[in-house]
C-alpha cells in the first residue's frame, strides 16, 4: 500500500509539473505579452499597456472575428445535423455492424488532417472527382468552383471535425435511461415528442461538448483555411498566425490568444453548467 501511494504520489507530481510547464506558465506568458509593446527592433518592449486591446475594435479584425464565427458556428450545426443521426444510430445498434461503423468514425485520426485536407483538393477542384461525376451525369454543364471559397473551408472543416462531435454524442446516447423513453411512450407520446423532450434533453450535455470541440477549433485551425480557402479566407486561426510568424507581432498575437481562451473558458462554463442541470434532473 505504502508503495502504491508513493507512485501515485510520483505520477501526480510529474502530471502537474508537465501542465505547470507546458500549459499554465505558456498561458501566463501570454496573457503578460498581451500587454507589452512592440518595435521593429525587438519582439516585446517591456512596456505595459492595453494598446493591443484597444486595437481589436479595429473595424478589419472585428470582420475577421465575424467571419471565423460564422464559419465556425455553420460548420458546427452541419458537423451537429450529421453527426447526432450517426451517433444516435450507432449507440443504440445491437449488431455486429457497431463495431464497424465505430471503425469509420476513428478511421480518419489513424491519418493526419493535413495530408486530408490536401486530398481533398483533388475532390473539390473545378477538374475533380465531384465536378467530373456530377458532368458525366448530366446534373451540371460546366466545373463547379468551389475550391478557394468559404464553402471549400467549411467543407474541410466538417470533414476534418465530424468525428469530434459523433463521439461525444455517442457516448450521452449509450447512457440514457431506457426506462424514461418506455415510460414516455406509455403515457402517449409518440417518436417526436419523445425525442424532442426525453432524449434532446439528456443528451444536451453531449451536444454541448460536441459543439464545443467542433466550434473552437473550426475557429483556430489555420491550415485549412489556407489550403481550401487560399488568400480569400482569412480566420481568427490564420490572423494569430500571421501576427506571430509574419508580423512579428508578439504582443497583439497573444492579445488575440487571450480573447479566444476567454471565450474557451465561456464555452467551457456554459458546458458545466447545462451537465450540473442534467444531473440534477436525473436525481430527481
Amino acid at each position: 500500500m505504502r508503495h502504491d501511494s508513493r507512485f501515485k504520489a510520483f505520477s501526480l507530481s510529474l502530471i502537474w509539473l508537465w501542465m505547470f510547464l507546458f500549459a499554465l506558465l505558456p498561458f501566463c506568458l501570454v496573457i503578460m505579452a498581451s500587454f507589452m509593446g512592440h518595435s521593429e527592433s525587438t519582439l516585446i518592449e517591456m512596456q505595459p499597456s492595453l494598446a493591443n486591446y484597444k486595437q481589436l475594435n479595429n473595424a478589419i479584425y472585428i470582420r475577421i472575428f465575424e467571419k471565423s464565427f460564422l464559419i465556425a458556428g455553420i460548420s458546427t450545426l452541419i458537423c451537429l445535423l450529421l453527426g447526432y443521426p450517426f451517433a444516435y444510430i450507432i449507440a443504440r445498434m445491437q449488431s455486429r455492424w457497431k463495431s464497424f461503423l465505430l471503425l469509420l468514425v476513428i478511421i480518419p485520426f489513424w491519418t493526419s488532417s493535413l495530408i486530408r485536407s490536401y486530398a481533398l483538393i483533388a475532390i473539390i477542384k473545378a477538374k475533380g472527382i465531384l465536378s467530373s461525376i456530377l458532368i458525366s451525369f448530366g446534373l451540371i454543364d460546366h466545373p463547379l468552383s468551389i475550391l478557394f471559397t468559404n464553402y471549400a473551408v467549411m467543407i474541410g472543416l466538417v470533414y476534418n471535425l465530424l468525428p469530434f462531435m459523433i463521439l461525444p454524442i455517442m457516448t450521452n446516447v449509450e447512457r440514457l435511461d431506457e426506462r424514461l423513453i418506455d415510460a414516455a411512450r406509455d403515457l402517449g407520446a409518440n417518436r417526436f415528442t419523445t425525442f424532442r423532450k426525453i432524449i434532446i434533453p439528456l443528451t444536451m450535455p453531449g451536444i454541448i461538448a460536441g459543439s464545443i470541440l467542433v466550434f473552437l477549433p473550426a475557429m483556430t485551425i489555420f491550415y485549412i483555411p489556407d489550403i481550401l480557402g487560399g488568400a480569400k479566407s482569412i480566420l481568427l486561426g490564420n490572423l494569430i498566425q500571421n501576427q506571430f510568424l509574419i508580423a512579428q507581432n508578439w504582443p497583439m498575437g497573444s492579445a488575440f490568444s487571450t480573447v479566444l481562451t476567454i471565450v474557451l473558458a465561456t464555452l467551457i462554463l456554459v458546458y458545466l453548467w447545462v451537465s450540473r442541470g442534467s444531473k440534477k434532473r436525473e436525481w430527481i
